[in-house]
Order: C-alpha cells, then structure tokens, then sequence
C-alpha cells in the first residue's frame, strides 16, 4: 500500500477511493492534484490555446487530441476541469455526425471502436446529457451485431465481433450510464448481450474451439489505447457491477499468475507511437496494472459463489 500510494496523483487518489477506503474529502483532494501534479499535469502541458493536441484531433497516435483526453480522463483528471470540458465539447462538435456516427478524420466510413472511445471520454468530463452524445449512443446501439458485440469493420461486410471494438463500446455506454441519472434507452440489455459475447469467447478464446485467440491478450499494458487485454475486460466486469461469471475463471488465474514475490504486477510491452511522456517501463512493476489486478481480485473474492454460465447479474 505504501508503494501504491506514493505513486502518481492519478494512481494514489484511486488507491484511497477504492482499496484504503479513505474519506471522500482525502481522495477528492488527491484527485485535484491530477491536473496540476505528475503525468496529468505534464499531459496538459501540451495542450494549446485552440483547444488541440498536436495540432488534429486524432493522429499522430498517441499524441493527438482525441488519445490524450483519452489518457486524461483515464487518469481521473476531474469532471468539472475547464479545458478537458472544452475539448471535449469540440471533438462532439467535428466529429460526430448527425447520425450519431464518429469520423474525427476524412473518411467515408465512420469507426465504432472510436465511438465507444469517445463516448467514455465525454462521459467522463460532464457531457453525458449533451444531444450528441445522445445520438453517439443511439449509432452504437443500432451498430450491434447478432452475437451481441460489435465490429468498427460491419460497414465492410462483417459478421462476427471484435474483442477490441465490443470492449471500447462496453466502457463506452458503462460511463455514460453512470454518468445519466435519467435516460438509459435500451442499453442495459445492449451491455448484457455484449458481456455475453466476451464470456461466450472466456474473455480471450475462440468460441469454436477453445484456441487462445492472441498472446497479446494476456499481456497487461498501460495506457491501453484501443487494444484489448483479459485484465482490461476483467476490470470493466468489475466496475460495471457485474457478478462474477465461472468463465472468467482462466482469465483470472492468469492474472494471478503475474503476480511477482514482491505482490506486485509488471507491465507488458508499450504500444508502437509518440507518447507525451513515459508513465512506466515495461517489464517493470507497475502501479497502474497492480490497482487494476487488486481491483479485478477484490471483486472476484467478494462474490459468495461464482454465477452460473449464462447467469452474469448486475
């Protein structure tokens, strides 16, 4: 604990909240420290007057706009910071269209994975009720295949989900249901049906025959951008309210596995691109995967019996 909470502001304010159980008033002043202090604070740096990141709104990857409110609101930059509201209220502004679909470039196929991004962005800083953010609710719902997930590829012909995608859209209308207090369309049994998809596959294998589907899902990585990992769903699970589901069961001995004689957790190879800054090292003990997997275990042994295939509750 005492390693965790001198980490960054944005790993110590989560540390209190969540496993030391600290007052509100202690961890809301640690979390006012994100946009000041540390790699919140360095990330705003490079904010310019326009509003932007590196001059556009969603390459180069992973210093444009778009992946550094991103990185923000992962971090828990506070909801009501004036400029994270500001950019955010400018990326619904360009890149939402008025169905409802997400293009932040020249394209004539909108992205679904940059909706559900988008979409827990925004939600994060306030903008929940925003008639946008309403319509990008409405496209992502409509977006859903029959297997219950969704794939940034359907517009090409495609059929099946995409761990990627599903994942980016559950964060996504997790947040802004969260965030509502009111409106909920039809998405609780949109979110149902896309939990199933991910434990249909056991977060990481192949639904026909039990295949790991890539190596790369078992590896924890930090920030995750658009990329999947079993750690990252596990941890969606368990803030979603989620009950436990026994097959979860390979993915969470696998993240008990990773656990190093000292209790904490390394982190996994760092995506490919330009970054702001280096949060941590790969292949060394990391704060942020090591709340992540205490998180994911917290809510795994707190269940009093593991639901039944088919049976996830929320």
């Amino acid at each position: 604990m005492p390693w965790l909470r001198s980490g960054d502001p944005s790993i110590a304010w989560q540390v209190e909240r969540e496993v030391l159980a600290e007052p509100e008033s202690v961890w809301r002043a640690t979390r006012q420290r994100v946009a000041d202090d540390g790699w919140g604070g360095r990330i705003l740096e490079h904010r310019t007057s326009d509003g932007l990141w590196a001059g556009a709104l969603y390459s180069p990857k992973w210093t444009s706009t778009f992946y550094s409110m991103q990185t923000l609101a992962g971090l828990g930059l506070p909801c009501d910071d004036p400029r994270a509201r500001a950019t955010a209220s400018l990326l619904l502004e360009r890149g939402v269209r008025a169905d409802g679909s997400v293009a932040l470039w020249s394209t004539d196929s909108p992205d679904t994975c940059v909706a559900g991004m988008l979409l827990r962005t925004v939600a994060s800083f306030g903008l929940s009720d925003d008639a946008r953010t309403r319509a990008v609710v409405h496209h992502l719902l409509d977006q859903q295949l029959a297997d219950g997930g969704w794939n940034c590829r359907r517009a090409r012909g495609a059929t099946h989900s995409s761990f990627h995608t599903t994942l980016s859209v559950l964060e996504g209308l997790d947040a802004w249901s969260a965030n509502t207090g009111g409106e909920r369309m039809d998405v609780p049994p949109a979110e149902a049906a896309g939990r199933e998809f991910l434990l249909v596959h056991r977060l990481f294998r192949s639904h026909r025959d039990g295949a790991v589907v890539s190596d790369a899902m078992t590896r924890f990585s930090y920030p995750r951008y658009w990329y999947y990992d079993i750690l990252r769903a596990l941890e969606y699970l368990a803030a979603s309210g989620a009950a436990p589901d026994a097959r979860c069961v390979d993915a969470v001995d696998i993240v008990l596995g990773r656990r190093g004689r000292d209790g904490r957790w390394r982190l996994g190879p760092r995506h490919g691109g330009r970054t702001w800054l280096v949060m941590e090292r790969g292949g060394e003990p990391s704060r942020r995967v090591t709340l992540g997997a205490l998180r994911v275990l917290t809510w795994w042994d707190h269940s009093s019996a593991l639901a039944e295939p088919g049976r996830m509750a929320t």
